[in-house]
């Protein structure tokens, strides 16, 4: 049965992730605070912006832009959307 955590994106107790996407503190963060749901909804989000933005993730220019809209879309504010984007009903 997996943990079940606060969710930091949907403000509800919902199941967390089975690990913590990324090594070191901010993955612990994350582990601890976003719902699985949040995180593959971002993962899906995260493929739309680098695909419709071009983004090269080679430049750190552009991995710092994604992890910032990265904290946005998961903490439920306002966060890039690629143009002409309308969200799933």
């Amino acid at each position: 049965m997996p943990k079940k955590v606060i969710c930091r994106k949907y403000k509800e107790e919902l199941d967390g992730m089975d690990k913590p996407p990324f090594p070191g503190t901010k993955g612990e963060d994350l582990f601890n605070n976003v719902s699985q749901r949040a995180w593959d909804e971002w993962l899906e989000h995260q493929k739309m912006l680098i695909n419709e933005g071009q983004l090269n993730l080679a430049d750190r220019e552009s991995r710092n832009w994604l992890n910032e809209q990265m904290e946005l879309f998961l903490s439920g504010e306002d966060y890039a959307k690629p143009s002409g984007y309308r969200p799933a009903e």
